[in-house]
């Protein structure tokens, strides 16, 4: 067996000693501690600091991914109108209709404004076939004999 040898302490300077190495040692311990403590302290504060910088930077790529989005649908608004004006400017070309009708033509798909400009161009057509009736009256009537001149007219046939 393994016997410990132990040296009984005899007077109170003995005692002070070993108490006062042992809170030396202990001291020490603390210190390394309490600077490990202090290292880390400055470093969670770094990174403190730099979580909020990194935080400040995401809202201002999010603003600006926000802006970016709002602009490109923006714009593909503006194409999109110009794609459907130029296709009513082609189909109203394509049909007779006027330049200026173009914008009145109806429909959001090419199949729809197809058929309103052939629909359109069909009420153009005949009333453009149509020539305007002569004029059956006399002109060496006045206006004011022609009431008497047509009940003349009447009464012969």
């Amino acid at each position: 067996m393994f016997r410990m040898s132990f040296k009984t302490i005899e007077t109170q300077a003995e005692l002070d000693a070993i108490i006062k190495s042992r809170l030396d040692r202990e001291k020490e311990s603390f210190k390394a501690k309490l600077a490990d403590y202090e290292q880390l302290k400055a470093h969670n504060a770094e990174l403190e600091q730099q979580n909020a910088e990194y935080k400040t930077a995401l809202e201002d790529a999010k603003t600006k991914a926000s802006t970016s989005e709002q602009s490109i649908a923006d714009l593909q608004s503006k194409v999109t109108s110009y794609e459907q004006a130029q296709l009513r400017t082609k189909i109203a070309l394509q049909n007779g209709l006027p330049f200026d009708l173009a914008d009145r033509l109806a429909g959001s798909t090419e199949e729809e404004i197809k058929a309103d400009a052939e629909k359109l161009a069909g009420l153009m057509n005949v009333s453009q076939g149509l020539s305007p009736l002569k004029s059956t009256e006399d002109p060496s009537i006045v206006s004011k004999d022609a009431a008497y001149h047509a009940l003349v007219q009447n009464l012969n046939n």
